[in-house]
């Protein structure tokens, strides 16, 4: 009897005692609250690298668009420029490709040129496919910028694959009616 009251008394205190509840409600939230850290974290650092990818698109066709002719060297010097643009991050997934297009008599957009980087495909010659409508007319010309990039995140926690930004730029040439590339 002393044994059953002393057992009722003592599982009495132990359902009335808050001491260790913190600690229990502590280690349900942690892992949850932990994720939600880390995930926002590796959203905005994808968020920052294809901004930096596109702002490297950017630059690149700008300055390509702001000389009437372009020598392979200088254009080796306006993609490592590119590349530069992605610090912090990891420019060996980088991918550029510069083209110039000119719309032919009939206003249909042809490649006349282009470059690559960081192992992009270049454009295949003729016409333009997926070219906006209405952006060109006859005789005129624009600089095509486009950007590929895969973002691998360093935690990898809550983006454990690695997400592919792409992009592209038009501007028209500004000191000329078109850009030339030189040998």
């Amino acid at each position: 009897m002393l044994r059953r009251l002393m057992l009722k008394r003592a599982l009495k205190r132990a359902g009335s005692d808050r001491r260790g509840s913190a600690a229990i409600e502590f280690a349900l939230i942690a892992p949850v609250a932990i994720l939600l850290y880390c995930g926002f974290a590796e959203l905005t650092m994808a968020m920052m690298a294809e901004r930096r990818a596109a702002h490297a698109a950017s630059v690149v066709a700008d300055l390509v668009s702001q000389t009437p002719t372009v020598s392979s060297a200088q254009m080796t010097d306006i993609f490592n420029i590119g590349n530069t643009i992605m610090n912090p991050f990891p420019a060996a997934t980088l991918k550029l490709r510069v083209t110039s297009v000119t719309a032919d008599v009939n206003g249909v957009p042809q490649m006349t040129w282009t470059k690559v980087s960081g192992g992009a495909s270049p454009m295949p010659p003729g016409a333009v496919a997926g070219f906006p409508a209405n952006l060109l007319a006859s005789g005129d010309s624009v600089i095509q910028a486009d950007v590929q990039y895969a973002y691998t995140s360093p935690l990898q926690m809550t983006l454990p694959h690695a997400l592919t930004f792409k992009d592209t730029f038009y501007l028209k040439p500004r000191r000329s009616p078109s850009v030339t590339l030189l040998p």
